[in-house]
């Protein structure tokens, strides 16, 4: 039999099921937003401050490509947090990727403009794009995998669901911040100071964050290996190696 919780009477996976589903739906919105308000500075504001004003159109071309450098460092980010999540658990690679994004993403609204810093203005915006594109890599699969491992069979498909709802929230909520700042902003307000103020929130998410994914346990699967000291070292390999054949029928499925 179950255990059951004291404060609300339900069984202790039926909450921790909850648990993980409420962290992977705002951990995901939250780090989402992060990665959306990004989206909408490279196309508003990012090629008037932070590249030479002389072509209007190569400084939008270079803007945006910042954007996608986010994508490049995307598979890098897979392999590493991937691999760090199934030796080391969900939670603590949730955190470490919760603290990354944020970190980089209040970076950004820190930065000096090329005005003041010349070429070095365009450099660390770039590092702060890959570092975001590295963080954000490990949201979807590592919360997603969180919300899988905890939840009962015959539903795992419908928990694992707000993960990816948690991720259209995130552009909702990054439009609804930036759009009506630059709106209703004065111009040059809004270019000089008040398009950091999305950035910067980001200090929210980590604290929401944080918060948030502490309070959800480690997966049981995860804590079975970890107590029987049976954690593979590298699971990706294990993976292929047990499991190619399901993983082309899935493949040649889709």
């Amino acid at each position: 039999m179950e255990a059951t919780s004291i404060a609300g009477h339900e069984p202790e996976g039926a909450h921790q099921t909850r648990k993980a589903t409420a962290s992977g739906w705002i951990g995901s919105a939250l780090e989402y937003y992060d990665f959306f308000i990004y989206a909408t500075a490279a196309s508003l504001i990012f090629p008037q401050i932070f590249f030479p004003s002389g072509n209007p159109t190569v400084a939008i071309v270079a803007s945006l490509a910042t954007y996608g450098v986010g994508y490049v460092a995307r598979p890098i980010g897979a392999v590493v947090l991937g691999h760090w999540g199934d030796t080391h658990g969900r939670k603590t690679v949730l955190i470490v990727c919760m603290f990354l994004m944020g970190i980089s993403t209040m970076g950004v609204g820190l930065l000096p403009t090329y005005q003041q810093a010349g070429i070095l203005a365009p450099t660390l915006l770039v590092v702060m794009r890959l570092i975001q594109g590295f963080a954000v890599a490990g949201e979807i699969s590592g919360a997603s995998s969180m919300i899988l491992e905890h939840a009962p069979f015959g539903r795992r498909g419908y928990y694992a669901s707000f993960t990816l709802q948690g991720v259209q929230a995130g552009q909702i909520l990054a439009a609804a911040v930036f759009l009506p700042l630059a709106h209703y902003m004065p111009e040059q307000a809004f270019n000089s100071w008040g398009w950091r103020i999305p950035f910067l929130l980001s200090f929210v998410v980590i604290v929401a964050g944080y918060i948030i994914r502490r309070e959800v346990s480690e997966t049981p699967a995860f804590a079975e290996e970890e107590g029987k000291h049976d954690v593979p070292r590298s699971p990706v390999i294990d993976a292929f190696r047990y499991n190619w054949p399901d993983m082309c029928a899935w493949s040649a499925c889709r």
